[in-house]
């Protein structure tokens, strides 16, 4: 008999943003598979019965491959498992959950897809910024600040759209991509005096925030030693 598998969003840091319907899945789960960037408060509510497999990546690192992943997560549900796939912020958004999501679907596994507070909306509001406003800025749009292999960040991301645009561009996993991302900005006409933020780690203990503009952001946040996790916050709202 096949097991189940719950892909749940833990969060973007903070562990009182786990959902309860993802804190019920925890203490449920026979096995736990988690990503590097859960929160390891969120441990204490897993139950003390569970395997743990940890299949963290990171940026320019390569430990485990997307395809050992699903193998993992696939493997365990044909045991017979009830299974948790925890992946840091929303499972759905820039997190992989919808490529783990078809493969089980393919292998005929039953799964549920449970939902996480994302950084992209947390991280801003822990700053006291508001992604959107009605005065300054009627939409939001969140997108990758990471190219795939061999390909810039221009190929894959229309920046004269992003440049026109009177929304607030919220930047997922763009901290080394900084200076491309306000360069091609400001190349495709955006205001270098365009507020921009810098929430790192944001919702946690440690987040701290860099405030410049799209032609100061690169250099403020290389004198601060930026680091990921960070959520990078483009627009007026920001002012």
């Amino acid at each position: 008999m096949k097991g189940k598998v719950y892909l749940v969003g833990a969060g973007p840091g903070d562990p009182q943003l786990l959902t309860l319907k993802g804190l019920e899945c925890l203490r449920k789960a026979e096995v736990v598979i988690y990503d590097r960037l859960v929160d390891k408060r969120i441990f204490k509510y897993i139950n003390q019965a569970a395997e743990l497999l940890y299949v963290g990546k990171k940026a320019g690192e390569s430990v485990i491959s997307q395809e050992e992943i699903n193998q993992f997560i696939l493997e365990r549900a044909l045991k017979g498992k009830t299974v948790v796939r925890l992946k840091g912020g929303d499972p759905f958004l820039f997190g992989r959950g919808g490529e783990e999501a078809a493969y089980l679907s393919e292998n005929a596994v039953a799964f549920e897809i449970i939902p996480g507070v994302t950084s992209a909306l947390a991280g801003p509001l822990y700053a006291g910024i508001p992604v959107t406003h009605r005065h300054f800025a009627s939409a939001v749009h969140i997108i990758t600040g990471q190219g795939q292999a061999a390909k810039k960040l221009s190929e894959l991301i229309n920046f004269d759209l992003l440049a026109q645009t009177e929304g607030t561009l919220v930047f997922l996993m763009g901290v080394n991509n900084l200076n491309e991302i306000c360069q091609n900005l400001i190349l495709k006409g955006k205001a270098k005096e365009t507020p921009v933020a810098i929430i790192e780690n944001g919702t946690t203990l440690s987040q701290r925030v860099i405030e410049g503009t799209l032609a100061s952001i690169a250099t403020l946040a290389a004198q601060a030693v930026v680091r990921a996790p960070a959520v990078i916050v483009i627009g007026r709202v920001g002012a």
